[in-house]
């Protein structure tokens, strides 16, 4: 169990998530290539290549080299796809593929982190257009995630502009901080990505979440908390909090300074409500 409830006398606190493996059981951007095949955005093969690439980053075989090819390879896939309907696609098959494959652990340490009043943030690679919708389902505070180019015509140019990606994931927290009076010291932040090292020693309470092998070691080293979150189950079955509607997700896009990654964008790249209410 988490300490007790924040002293708001105190500077503000937030708990940081990263998103794939850390607070789901698989990619996010992944997860959601059939639904992208169906709404003609992809064809089979593509499919079955995202299909195989899942397989990878479950299995966290992927090394820097590999996943940075595959970021090219979908950064040329998504040029062109139309913003809204890749948004519409995500809106209509959020709950049917993402909420059976929620962590039950990770699902109840953002609970206990909003008990004790402190924000919840999710940090991640993977797209916005994917990375929103799951933090609203959470009920995130807010949202930090790769944004792509949107041309004057609604569509992905293909050209990243802000790659939520190793150390600027730091430099998002750090930002964040700024911004919104976190006190780091006290924070707490979750990853399961070695990638992740510079967010998790960004804050004073960093925890491994489901290690690769190389943040185990960093973890072992550093003396940090790793934990086994094994048990994915949907929302809706757990207590009564996750039943009431999420608060909606708010993109700390102004304070990264960021600007829209495809859905299926960004897994590759990494091993990866409205505001909340002032104190």
């Amino acid at each position: 169990m988490l300490c007790l409830v924040e002293n708001h006398s105190l500077p503000r606190t937030a708990a940081f998530f990263d998103l794939d493996k850390t607070v789901i059981a698989k990619s996010s951007t992944l997860t959601f290539s059939k639904s992208f095949y169906q709404g003609g955005l992809i064809n089979r093969r593509a499919v079955l290549r995202t299909a195989y690439a899942q397989f990878v980053f479950l299995a966290g075989g992927a090394d820097h080299d590999q996943m940075e090819r595959m970021r090219e390879y979908l950064s040329a896939l998504c040029k062109g796809w139309n913003v809204q309907q890749v948004k519409e696609i995500v809106a209509e098959t959020l709950h049917d593929l993402i909420d059976p494959i929620i962590y039950d652990e990770a699902a109840t340490l953002i609970e206990e982190h909003r008990t004790a009043g402190r924000d919840v943030v999710i940090v991640s690679t993977s797209g916005a257009e994917v990375v929103e919708p799951i933090g609203e389902l959470l009920g995130a505070d807010r949202v930090v995630a790769t944004r792509m180019v949107v041309g004057d015509d609604g569509c992905f140019t293909g050209e990243v502009e802000y790659y939520a990606y190793g150390p600027t994931k730091a430099e998002a927290v750090q930002a964040l901080a700024v911004s919104e009076g976190y006190d780091l010291s006290r924070c707490y932040a979750y990853s399961d990505s070695a990638t992740d090292v510079p967010m998790l020693a960004a804050v004073g309470h960093p925890h491994a979440v489901n290690p690769d092998r190389a943040l185990r070691r960093e973890a072992a080293l550093r003396e940090w908390p790793i934990l086994v979150f094994n048990r994915p189950v949907r929302l809706k079955q757990r207590l009564p909090a996750f039943s009431m509607p999420p608060r909606p997700a708010l993109v700390a896009a102004a304070a990264v300074g960021a600007a829209a990654v495809t859905a299926g964008l960004v897994w590759y790249t990494s091993r990866r409500r409205a505001a909340a209410t002032t104190a």
